[in-house]
């Protein structure tokens, strides 16, 4: 068998510390990067939006496409993961195959990504949680309480090996799959609901391009966004492959692990839902915020009862706290990446440093920490609702920068294999040319489908100077990181080459 060797450069071994090798296996991965799509609040949160205002019954469908285009991306996203092992994922990847200048930009605008992430998701945390205690246990918990908490505990786990932190993601992730299938099993034991399983009126990929019929203001770019949207987070893989045991197989198997496994389950869930109330109950129940979730909560309250809609329920606030969890590994770990390559000796030896014992980016979760706590502050003086602003506003940040890279990134795997000749024996017509081309398409599709229908995805939010700010916080962190690169090229030639340059691999990649 022929093999290619391609040498690596990296900063020097002695001045790199490195993340705890051989620390996590195939599941471990997989569990924190579906916690970070976290499959319960997307169902419960997205798919009612797209019923009640996007393609409507169609939802499951639009689900279906989601999950063939990621599919497509993931297949080059998967190859490249074979030959560069990163931390900085994207970052790295897209450094090889774009150049350092776009490299190094779209490191700027995931790492915000990242950092917001957590921040939304304690937002939506914290308005679980307090739903929970009102109604369950008749007590008012201010939204600051939790939010705190989760900030702590997200802190303390992250400090120690990230074994521990897969174990408790797999507990959450186990629960909430089990609860969604509950729902989803009744239904389908049940032979659907008062229509029938509706396949055509569900699964039609056509639908997925159709608004919901006698909605006004429907559109069914608004329900593919959200589709696209309940991903989030499963590129995630890559960033754990330093960690892993067998990067170069893991890491690629737990990819499209994650992405079909995930769309298989989130079209079923979504389809048995909308059998299960009938479509047309499904979309009058969608299009009131009171009775959104009933799509999910009333199937499973008729064949199990009540205690049902409280571990449901229950399931939601553990299941938000898992994926605001592993958002906080994902920013510590960019953070991180970004920190160690020496472009700084100062940052390389404080957000670039890892725990001697436990081997986590301990330093890089201190300052997420920090960051994440003055936006959960800022939110709470500014008098904003934790569900609506800070879960919303910095969704759609994070969600149009990540969205941005993983487009940059699906061309940046044609460009390092086809236009770089890296590793041709592995660079194949389909799996590294045309399925990445159609991912980086169907990305930016979504992209223009967001900026098209952002104020609908922002709701009540959409008339805050935070939402107005928000493509251009983008566009100023693209341009910073690609002025920085320039910066280096012209001044610092040695710094320049670090850049994304420090991987896995000290010597050599083999296919």
């Amino acid at each position: 068998m022929t093999e290619d060797v391609v040498p690596r450069q990296t900063t020097p071994p002695d001045s790199v510390q490195r993340l705890k090798r051989n620390a996590v296996g195939t599941f471990g991965v997989i569990f924190m990067a579906v916690a970070t799509a976290a499959p319960i609040t997307a169902m419960v949160g997205n798919v009612p939006i797209a019923v009640g205002f996007g393609n409507g019954s169609h939802a499951p469908a639009g689900y279906l496409v989601a999950t063939t285009v990621l599919g497509l991306f993931a297949i080059g996203y998967a190859t490249m993961a074979k030959h560069i092992t990163a931390t900085g994922a994207f970052y790295g990847f897209i450094s090889h195959g774009l150049g350092r200048v776009m490299g190094m930009a779209s490191g700027m605008i995931i790492t915000m990504a990242y950092i917001v992430f957590e921040g939304s998701l304690i937002g939506i945390f914290s308005y679980f949680f307090a739903d929970f205690a009102a109604t369950q246990f008749g007590i008012s918990v201010p939204w600051l309480a939790p939010a705190i908490l989760m900030l702590v505990l997200n802190c303390v786990l992250t400090y120690f090996d990230v074994n521990l932190t897969a174990k408790v993601l797999g507990v959450f992730l186990i629960t909430e799959i089990f609860m969604l299938s509950l729902g989803a099993l009744a239904v389908l034991f049940r032979g659907g609901g008062p229509e029938g399983f509706v396949v055509a009126e569900t699964l039609n990929p056509i639908g997925a391009f159709t608004a919901a019929e006698g909605i006004v203001g429907a559109s069914a770019g608004l329900g593919l966004f959200f589709a696209f949207w309940s991903w989030v987070g499963f590129e995630s893989t890559a960033m754990y492959g330093e960690e892993s045991k067998d990067p170069k197989r893991i890491i690629p198997r737990a990819t499209m692990i994650a992405v079909l496994g995930v769309g298989l389950f989130y079209v079923f869930v979504s389809w048995m839902a909308i059998a299960g109330t009938g479509p047309q109950q499904a979309v009058e129940l969608a299009q009131d915020p009171a009775t959104a979730g009933n799509i999910f909560f009333d199937p499973v309250q008729a064949t199990y009862g009540d205690w049902a809609i409280t571990l449901f329920k229950f399931l939601l606030v553990t299941g938000s706290f898992a994926c605001g969890m592993a958002f906080h590994n994902c920013a510590s770990r960019y953070i991180y990446a970004m920190g160690r390559e020496g472009l700084s000796t100062g940052l390389q030896k404080t957000i670039g440093a890892t725990h001697p014992t436990h081997g986590s980016p301990y330093i890089a979760s201190f300052v997420q920490s920090g960051i994440t706590l003055v936006l959960v502050l800022a939110f709470f003086f500014a008098d904003m609702d934790p569900y609506v602003h800070l879960y919303g506003l910095l969704a759609i940040l994070g969600t149009m920068a990540i969205l941005i890279v993983q487009s940059l990134c699906a061309f940046a795997v044609i460009a390092y294999f086809h236009f770089h000749k890296n590793h041709p024996s592995s660079a194949h017509w389909f799996k590294t040319f045309l399925a990445p081309l159609l991912g980086g398409i169907g990305m930016l599709y979504v992209v223009y489908l967001l900026w098209q229908h952002k104020e609908s995805a922002a709701g009540a939010a959409s008339g805050t100077l935070l939402f107005k700010l928000t493509p251009w916080i983008v566009v100023g962190l693209f341009a910073l990181g690609a002025a920085m690169a320039l910066y280096f090229k012209f001044n610092d030639k040695r710094r320049y080459e670090l850049i994304g340059r420090v991987v896995y691999d000290d010597s050599e990649i083999r296919d």
